[in-house]
């Protein structure tokens, strides 16, 4: 038996049900994405305002949360945790499109979450360098460290006491791993 994927038009995608549920579309096949803890919101949220700060001040381009989704070289559909797209690549369109960005943007970052398995975010690593990305950043809340990307395998890994540099991507950007780990108590 021959089975076939669905090709999601973008409305398609856009028009799902509001029903607080997050999804990608990974070879044809809507996938839930599933919500995330606490934690998770918090780091993701807490990096993505800092970013968004530095970036608006000196008009840098755009910073996006992980309800964006991006379309892929593969025309997959991927929403990281958060999202920057350089002033560059967004010139010439005017202004800020209703509809979903081609191509990965030059900077992802991943908050790791229980759900999250190893092969999972790979593929995803790899789906964004193939898609135009610079530099990945994925985050381990609970342990307490940064993995860097500049290729679909890591080449730096940051802990509490080192700093997160924005590179040539977002220049100048730089943050305190200690700052950053160090979480609110109540």
């Amino acid at each position: 038996m021959e089975t076939s994927t669905k090709v999601w038009t973008d409305a398609e995608f856009m028009a799902l049900p509001d029903t607080g549920d997050r999804y990608e579309i990974i070879n044809g096949e809507l996938v839930k994405m599933g919500n995330a803890g606490l934690r998770h919101g918090y780091y993701a949220n807490l990096l993505a305002a800092l970013i968004t700060i530095y970036v608006r001040e000196r008009n840098l381009g755009v910073v996006c949360d992980s309800s964006t989704a991006f379309i892929m070289e593969s025309g997959n559909r991927r929403s990281p945790d958060g999202s920057f797209i350089s002033k560059e690549r967004l010139m010439g369109s005017g202004k800020l499109t209703k509809g979903f960005f081609r191509g990965a943007p030059d900077l992802v970052i991943e908050v790791l979450s229980d759900g999250n398995t190893v092969e999972e975010i790979h593929q995803k690593i790899e789906e964004y360098f193939a898609s135009g990305s610079r530099l990945v950043w994925v985050i381990h809340p609970d342990e307490r460290y940064v993995l860097i990307y500049h290729q679909p395998e890591p080449d730096t890994f940051l802990r509490v006491g080192d700093y997160l540099d924005g590179e040539d991507v977002i220049p100048g950007f730089s943050l305190s791993l200690r700052e950053f780990f160090t979480e609110p108590e109540f």
